[in-house]
């Protein structure tokens, strides 16, 4: 006898077979099979509450409405077409990102733009005038600081700031006399303050000698 005609089907036999020995195992009564789960539609995602700023970046203001979570390298390169700091590593292990704040060189990858709303900020852009180069940038070209190019803005930006650091008496790590106000800038106190910046085309010699020369002519 052919079993479709009877309105069954081997599948539906060994289905009703399988659910069977299912409940037999298990001791549940078929009642309590489980039932599909309704479909809830997903939520609409929340509107993202912007935030208005004034930020003074290279003597200039500059007024955005921001994510609040918007870093301070992701405002310069999205918002404001500052592109020459760089986004390297993103987690401010690599320097190419810095820039000076107040004076005082930042990885600006790691702070958000809402915590400088009031403060002096210095990207590449805003170290030369429109006549003339700043002095480290023009050492970084005398002493072929830099090949691919790609971390010198960051490189430029710690070094000035660095200088201003041992101008002011601030020890490193190799320092022998933490206690004087004078720090002799040799080789491995550049090295050991700039340690924060990489090269990955290992211009390291180059850079030296370009921060060399403008700290001996300061």
């Amino acid at each position: 006898m052919d079993d479709t005609r009877a309105g069954l089907t081997r599948r539906a036999v060994l289905e009703t077979g399988a659910a069977t020995g299912f409940f037999l195992v298990t001791g549940l009564p078929a009642s309590s099979q489980p039932q599909p789960a309704a479909v809830v539609p997903p939520a609409a995602p929340a509107g993202i509450e912007t935030v208005p700023l004034i930020l003074r970046i290279n003597n200039r203001d500059f007024t955005v409405d921001l994510d609040p979570r918007t870093t301070l390298l992701d405002t310069f390169r999205n918002s404001l077409g500052l592109t020459g700091s760089k986004k390297g590593c993103d987690h401010g292990q690599c320097g190419a990102c810095t820039v000076l704040v107040n004076g005082r060189r930042i990885n600006s990858c790691l702070t958000l733009a809402v915590m400088h709303e009031g403060d002096e900020i210095t990207t590449i852009e805003g170290l030369a005038t429109e006549d003339e180069l700043h002095p480290m940038q023009a050492a970084f070209i005398a002493k072929d600081g830099f090949q691919c190019g790609y971390c010198t803005p960051g490189q430029i930006c710690s070094a000035v700031g660095m200088l201003q650091e041992a101008a002011a008496g601030w020890p490193s790590h190799v320092s022998e006399d933490i206690a004087t106000e004078t720090v002799d800038l040799t080789d491995a106190e550049i090295r050991e303050r700039m340690s924060g910046n990489i090269c990955r085309c290992a211009a390291y010699a180059n850079i030296v000698a370009a921060i060399r020369d403008v700290s001996e002519e300061a």
